[in-house]
């Protein structure tokens, strides 16, 4: 029986071991811990945005003495009247040029001579012109744009043709200047300013006017700054040294160009600075003359550009970073040679040489010289 008892109890013993070690001792089980992966995270950092610009080409035409109508003591036979009523067309008198103005950002003439009913000219006038005040149609016909009109006719009919000159322009939506009347125009949102100002009649006197004029249209932001300047010898293919001065006085005192008329006829280029002076655009729709022997003219083209920039702020900043190419368009102030029909006409062929080659004439004292293309250099 004690066998018995014996073999049981080794053979509980063997069991017991086989379960939980010979040693009698329970094994720990260990777990292998699985190698940790570090994961890379995609990087979200915040890059700088680049200023946004904005790059704008602005380009002007610019011509010389438009008068729309008659002075005192002028025949009626061959006269602007009597070309209107013949035509009775506003679109006439442009309709040679209008596609090259149409082109442009903006198209400037000096208009010379007022648009009145009025019969009271000013006393010691030898040439007092006006014309119906209608005939500021054919501006915006012509795609004219704006107007200088500070010239030695202004005040052939008193402060009544001004005035009456200022409403004709205002009915038509066109900008004019004169003395410390500004002009100011806008397109793709760039501001062209400009001062109109007759050194012909009143001399160095006017210097004040063009200085503190430019000086104002720099501090209200303008972009684009005009000097324009009636002056020099009537009949006179080179300037004066007032002329000269002024000009450069101009440039120094911020003007971005210099447009110059009243010689009645064509005067060359100076650049100074890098901006340009012209001299003389001679005539062009030239109503006080029914023929005059020298019809040459020209149409003065200069694109500038501008880049546009938002700043961080949301404010934003334009700068004038390209003078760019200036160019001359030879024109007659009539499309026929016998008369003057005022109809202002692009030259071509040997006639447009003819015209390079005399505005070369007139330049190349002053470094400028003007290619067959009429491109100023």
């Amino acid at each position: 029986m004690k066998k018995q008892i014996k073999s049981i109890m080794v053979l509980f013993c063997v069991l017991s071991l086989m379960i939980s070690g010979c040693d009698g001792k329970k094994e720990a089980v260990v777990k292998e811990e699985k190698p940790r992966v570090e994961l890379e995270l995609p990087s979200f950092e915040t890059k700088e945005e680049e200023p946004k610009e904005e790059t704008i080409s602005i380009t002007i035409s610019a011509t010389g003495d438009v008068t729309m109508g008659n002075y005192i003591g002028q025949g009626y036979a061959g006269s602007f009247d009597q070309t209107y009523e013949k035509k009775q067309d506003f679109g006439y008198f442009f309709q040679n040029v209008r596609d090259i103005f149409a082109e442009d950002d903006m198209t400037i003439v000096n208009l010379e001579g007022v648009l009145t009913t009025s019969e009271n000219a000013a006393p010691g006038r030898d040439f007092s012109i006006k014309g119906d005040p209608a005939y500021v149609n054919i501006l915006p016909k012509g795609n004219v744009d704006v107007v200088s009109m500070e010239n030695n006719h202004r005040r052939d009919f008193g402060e009544q043709g001004t005035a009456d000159t200022v409403a004709a322009l205002n009915s038509v939506n066109i900008p004019y200047a004169y003395e410390e009347n500004l002009g100011y125009y806008e397109t793709k949102g760039i501001t062209i300013g400009w001062v109109a100002v007759n050194h012909a009649s009143f001399g160095s006197s006017v210097e004040s006017l063009l200085k503190n004029g430019i000086k104002r249209l720099k501090e209200e932001g303008v972009d684009l700054i005009l000097a324009c300047c009636h002056w020099g010898i009537e009949r006179t293919n080179y300037p004066t040294d007032a002329q000269r001065d002024l000009g450069k006085k101009c440039i120094k005192w911020g003007a971005d160009l210099v447009i110059g008329h009243h010689p009645h006829v064509i005067q060359g280029f100076e650049k100074y600075q890098g901006k340009y002076i012209v001299y003389s655009l001679g005539n062009f729709c030239f109503a006080a003359n029914k023929n005059p022997d020298d019809k040459d003219s020209m149409i003065f083209q200069q694109t500038f550009t501008f880049t546009k920039r938002e700043n961080e702020d949301g404010s934003v900043t334009t700068e004038l970073t390209d003078y760019g190419k200036a160019k001359a368009i030879p024109c007659s102030i009539s499309s026929v040679t016998g008369r003057n029909d005022f109809c202002p006409t692009p030259l071509m062929g040997e006639n447009a040489k003819r015209v390079i080659k005399r505005l070369n004439k007139y330049s190349n004292d002053y470094g400028v010289t003007v290619d067959e293309n009429g491109i100023l250099n």
